[in-house]
């Protein structure tokens, strides 16, 4: 896996603003459709953000899987317990099963931009290249929600091989 963090220029509200591009990429024993099918699922995300992060979506629960063009709420508790970033909102944006593309723009109380895409590419049969590309904007908090969520992803060695 190999995990890159950037300083970027981007706009907020009419202002050039300095946030952060993380980018983690990997290679992954899986076949691309069982990959595809499983990156649109609610499900994933619950399981990858098990122990780090739980979910209370403010519909009682997620769509069993995302649909482009729907926005989905959610609270957020670190560690399970620790509310962070008040109502925290999903806008999928782009889900394109040609390109094997999951793009969502997200933004809460202290992440006023989290744009989110997955990408993955078929390498062989069993076998996919994975990229997961999170710009995040935060004021003063980009740093700190920027180091987290790099940890959070390092931490989780759940998803695939290294």
């Amino acid at each position: 896996m190999t995990t890159k963090i950037e300083r970027i220029k981007i706009n907020y509200r009419g202002k050039e603003v300095i946030a952060h591009k993380l980018t983690v990429s990997s290679i992954i024993l899986i076949d691309i459709d069982t990959a595809w099918r499983k990156v649109q699922t609610s499900a994933l995300l619950i399981f990858v953000a098990n122990g780090m992060v739980k979910f209370k979506p403010t519909d009682g629960r997620f769509p069993k899987t995302w649909k482009e063009g729907d926005t989905v709420s959610t609270r957020m508790l670190v560690y399970g317990f620790l509310p962070f970033g008040g109502l925290h909102s999903l806008y999928f944006e782009k889900i394109d099963s040609v390109n094997k593309i999951l793009q969502t723009r997200e933004w809460d109380n202290f992440a006023k931009i989290w744009n989110h895409k997955i990408l993955l590419k078929k390498l062989t049969d069993t076998t996919i290249y994975y990229e997961d590309e999170i710009v995040i904007y935060g004021g003063i908090l980009t740093g700190f929600i920027s180091f987290w969520q790099s940890y959070f992803i390092n931490t989780d060695k759940k998803g695939g091989n290294q």
